[in-house]
């Protein structure tokens, strides 16, 4: 009982110190842009989880507190496409 409960101690922390951003992303135009966006955005340090939608244009990116909004919308011009962040939760 005391592992579980030290579990979901530890998991919360951890969900606690996570961000997830929605980021509109403009310029994509087949499945290998959002192939290139979201290896761009993994490759910044903190991001843990990246997701890309060609038909919605919008990437759900998961990331550590530290990181900036600014270092994400780089990852995403660094591949040539224009992103804009519309949330973070």
């Amino acid at each position: 009982m005391k592992i579980i409960l030290m579990f979901c101690i530890i998991s919360m922390a951890l969900l606690a110190e996570t961000k997830t951003a929605l980021i509109k992303v403009t310029g994509m135009t087949c499945p290998m842009c959002t192939t290139a966006i979201k290896k761009s955005l993994k490759k910044v340090k903190g991001v843990q989880k990246a997701k890309v939608k060609l038909n919605t244009e919008i990437a759900t990116v998961t990331y550590e507190k530290n990181v900036t909004k600014k270092e994400l919308l780089q990852a995403v011009k660094d591949v040539g496409y224009t992103g804009i962040i519309i949330s973070v939760e």
